[in-house]
């Protein structure tokens, strides 16, 4: 596979949704995790601290920078640290964005007025040290909770994923509960972010709001109106499968991500261990 390395260049106008897609035709619809478990340091041969926390992290950065189509740093294993911890992450955010690489902070963030817009800006504003080209975002205090995040990332073009349907047995029952109106609160998630969508873009254009969905899902909720990404983890070491990928996403594959940490990051701590398990993998999702 090439290696691509200003693949991001973002046009005037031009959506999350969109530059997301064409990352994917150059790479791979693939999102690799920059985790930084314990266990996983300590088998690269590190010291749990923040400078085994940053030398993890530079290694990711060097070899997800030019291979993966979106690199999503787990936010909490930095949080972890502290300040010193939020100061890696920012290293690692703006290297990848220097590099041309998409950005995913998986902090899952939600909360209502000031409060949203306060997450809003510090990871998806223009002057944020934190800023990512997306971040993932909880709607349980309601998708409408959200606007501020929606609002944000349409004025950036920058992105946002919904918790719509994890595959945690926790959430399950929640996300399957039936609505009045018969659709279960996973369906009516991705009905809104297909609504936030359809109010802002075009016919056709891929929008800033996507959605996670559990690759492992039995019945995932539809996606023919979101019109936006989707972020699928579960695949790999949790046992989902391309296929699986593909069936959930049905009509419009080109919006569907895979999301693989463990199996890639356990192929380290060399750089050419890691790129060579992104090529492998990726190769299962378009590249």
């Amino acid at each position: 596979m090439a290696l691509h390395t200003s693949a991001e260049v973002q046009a005037p106008g031009e959506t999350f949704g969109e530059r997301l897609v064409r990352a994917g035709r150059q790479r791979g619809r693939l999102c690799v995790g920059i985790d930084p478990h314990p266990h996983l340091i300590h088998q690269w041969g590190l010291d749990y601290n923040v400078d085994g926390l940053r030398t993890f992290s530079r290694i990711c950065v060097e070899a997800f920078a030019d291979t993966a189509a979106l690199v999503k740093p787990q936010v909490a294993f930095f949080e972890r640290f502290g300040s010193q911890g939020f100061a890696v992450l920012e290293e690692v955010l703006a290297t990848l964005r220097e590099a041309g690489c998409l950005t995913l902070a998986d902090a899952k963030r939600g909360d209502i007025g000031s409060t949203m817009a306060g997450y809003a800006q510090a990871w998806l504003g223009e002057d944020s040290p934190l800023r990512a080209d997306a971040v993932t975002l909880s709607p349980y205090l309601g998708v409408g909770a959200l606007e501020p995040a929606f609002a944000a990332a349409q004025a950036a073009g920058r992105g946002v994923f919904v918790l719509a349907a994890t595959s945690n047995p926790e959430a399950v029952e929640l996300q399957s509960t039936r609505r009045a109106d018969g659709r279960s609160i996973a369906q009516s998630v991705v009905d809104a972010c297909g609504q936030v969508n359809a109010d802002n873009n075009a016919p056709g254009v891929p929008g800033n709001i996507g959605v996670v969905i559990g690759a492992t899902l039995d019945s995932p909720p539809e996606l023919a109106g979101l019109s936006g990404p989707v972020l699928l983890p579960g695949v790999g070491a949790q046992g989902a499968s391309a296929g699986d990928v593909a069936s959930i996403v049905g009509v419009a594959p080109e919006l569907g991500f895979a999301n693989v940490s463990r199996a890639i990051l356990s192929q380290g701590p060399k750089v050419s261990g890691l790129q060579e398990a992104v090529h492998r993998t990726a190769a299962d999702f378009g590249a």
